[in-house]
């Protein structure tokens, strides 16, 4: 199923939704077509090209503290599926500093691992195995947070993704 950005008023970024979606809020009203991928909707009588960015004729408020939420897909994606430790292909994800040692449950905290680096560390500090971080976790960037949700990032987005990469880092 195809993918269409929606901005807020500003150009601000806002969420990703179904292309099909994106074409009740212009049919609606609610949103305005910025570009489109040049596939068609067609309906008995009528053809709508298919949007891949709109922009809301409305003003929405979105507090920033929702704005990225934590979740094991994004930890794996923001980590490029690579395993933080050796460098080898990750499945599962690791806590830095082990919960049971006090450690969050926070992108500061998770990196992606391999099965054998995971095993290996267990509920130990970093000191206690030996094993080094290839990168320091951190809260991801907008853009990555926005390839999750859409699977990859069209290069119609990426202008608007790079409008607040700079306040995202």
């Amino acid at each position: 199923m195809a993918k269409s950005l929606v901005l807020n008023v500003t150009d601000e970024p806002l969420s990703v939704v179904s292309s099909q979606r994106a074409l009740v809020l212009v049919l609606g009203e609610r949103a305005e077509t910025v570009h489109a991928t040049g596939r068609i909707f067609r309906s008995e009588h009528l053809e709508f090209d298919e949007p891949s960015v709109v922009r809301l004729c409305r003003y929405v408020h979105v507090p920033r503290a929702h704005r990225r939420g934590f979740s094991r897909r994004g930890v794996l994606h923001r980590d490029g599926h690579r395993c933080q430790y050796c460098g080898s292909r990750a499945e599962s994800v690791d806590h830095v500093v082990p919960r049971s040692r006090g450690g969050q449950h926070t992108w500061e905290n998770v990196v992606a691992a391999c099965r054998r680096c995971n095993t290996v560390k267990r509920d130990r500090l970093l000191e206690e195995t030996g094993l080094r971080l290839r990168n320091e976790p951190r809260v991801p960037r907008l853009s990555t947070w926005f390839a999750v949700m859409a699977g990859s990032i069209p290069s119609v987005w990426e202008p608007y993704l790079d409008l607040v990469a700079g306040r995202t880092a």
